[in-house]
């Protein structure tokens, strides 16, 4: 016999062997899907991988001949738990990550239908995830006002892995990453703008916000303030007892309605120039109605000379953005009323800045130029103990066209605004407002007033 000849019977051999296992493995589905007892297996969509071979003996081994008994069973699994499973499958390296709670436990069944199913991995339950998951996990935040998207929709394995992952909650990816991947607007933000909130820098979203469901907009932890203060404990407690407080904080977005909440191109996460976000509310006249402030806008618009921190675009250098216990929200005292004789911290917020003893002295040769010869003539308007008149009396806090922001149109004096009328000389110069006939004064050669 040559070796053609013994290579064609072994092939042969082979062959009738293969189709024998095979008549075999169907013979023994057929049997066990025949009478009453396994016919829902017909039913399965999809099928486990030995069903579809027909070798259920892979996982099963008669132990009884007679079957059905009558009472107990005939046959028995080949081993128990996730055992069997992974005579198929690849097991679980603990090393490789943290287990599901029912993988570690060994209970695949909890999750899988062993014969068949109507989805990808053998489902229970019809594939439906949520279903299968909130028999274990808690259902309350799927239930709340706020669910987030693939929570409300069951797919919950487009965050977690079912059965292992090195991150925490079993998610696919780290949890900035993960929350990314889907959120994909923010990467551009978060890569180029100078300034990020410190929890996406050094933490990850779920330090503001839930992960399946809450009781707030945007699956936030709580609401405005509170949750931003429980970490800006100086801010919290400024709110807290602030006699005023800033109106933002009270009205729709809270916080948000200033600062953003993820990421900015300026300071203290300004979504615009800081002047810019005051003026969202501080430029309309209909936000002002019920509010005696002015329209800020219009009051700057087209004005030759700007106070200082206006120019700057820095309101925050006179106004508190929280909260004051001060008068229009200012950092420091101001009196509200028109006369104000000057005392030690009257007006601790302009003297902040300017110098103070031009209010201490009556005679003076440097600390101001508002003076006839030396004599001092802010101590004259301010400090006089019956009717010292307040900065407003000639100076505009914002903008004005008159030089020094003296007030061109006239300060606000109940129903009338009294004129200034001043006129600058190289020297010192003049003015006849309402109050007294026009008057003049000079640094080098002083004026006698008769």
């Amino acid at each position: 016999m040559n070796n053609s000849t013994i290579i064609a019977r072994s092939v042969i051999c082979c062959g009738l062997v293969f189709i024998s296992s095979l008549l075999f493995s169907q013979s023994v589905l057929a049997e066990c899907l025949t009478g009453a007892c396994h016919q829902q297996l017909k039913s399965f969509t999809k099928l486990h991988e030995p069903l579809v071979e027909g070798e259920c003996q892979v996982c099963h081994e008669r132990v009884v001949a007679e079957h059905p008994l009558k009472n107990g069973r005939s046959f028995k699994l080949v081993t128990e738990g996730a055992a069997l499973c992974f005579e198929c499958h690849d097991a679980f390296a603990p090393a490789s990550g943290k287990l599901h709670a029912a993988v570690d436990d060994g209970e695949c069944l909890a999750c899988h239908n062993p014969h068949g199913g109507s989805s990808v991995g053998l489902l229970r339950a019809d594939g439906d995830l949520k279903v299968i998951c909130l028999e274990c996990h808690d259902a309350a935040p799927f239930e709340l006002p706020h669910v987030h998207g693939p929570a409300a929709a069951g797919v919950c394995l487009e965050c977690h892995d079912p059965h292992q992952s090195k991150y925490q909650a079993l998610l696919l990816q780290d949890s900035k990453s993960m929350c990314l991947k889907c959120h994909a607007d923010m990467v551009a933000g978060l890569e180029n703008s100078p300034v990020i909130h410190a929890p996406l820098e050094d933490e990850s979203c779920s330090a503001c916000h839930e992960v399946h469901g809450g009781s707030f907009a945007h699956l936030l932890k709580g609401d405005g303030p509170k949750l931003c203060f429980s970490c800006h404990k100086e801010q919290a407690a400024k709110y807290n007892k602030a006699k005023t407080k800033h109106t933002a904080l009270y009205k729709e977005g809270r916080c948000g309605n200033c600062h953003a909440p993820h990421f900015a191109n300026h300071a203290a996460l300004l979504p615009e120039r800081e002047s810019d976000v005051c003026l969202r509310c501080h430029g309309k006249d209909d936000f002002h109605r019920s509010k005696a402030l002015k329209n800020i806008r219009t009051e700057l618009s087209e004005k030759e000379h700007l106070h200082g921190p206006v120019s700057d675009g820095h309101c925050s250098a006179c106004h508190d953005p929280h909260g004051s216990d001060y008068y229009r929200l200012l950092l420091a005292a101001y009196p509200e009323s028109f006369y104000a004789p000057y005392r030690k911290g009257t007006y601790a917020f302009c003297l902040s800045c300017h110098e103070e003893n031009m209010l201490r002295f009556p005679d003076t040769s440097i600390y101001t130029d508002f003076r006839d010869g030396k004599r001092n003539l802010h101590y004259l308007h301010v400090a006089d103990p019956r009717k010292g008149r307040s900065c407003r009396a000639c100076h505009q806090s914002h903008a004005s066209n008159g030089p020094k922001l003296v007030n061109e149109e006239g300060a606000p004096f109940g129903n009338w605004k009294i004129p200034i009328r001043l006129v600058l000389t190289p020297t010192g110069g003049s003015c006849a407002p309402g109050c007294h006939r026009r008057m003049a004064y000079d640094r080098k050669n002083p004026v006698i007033v008769k």
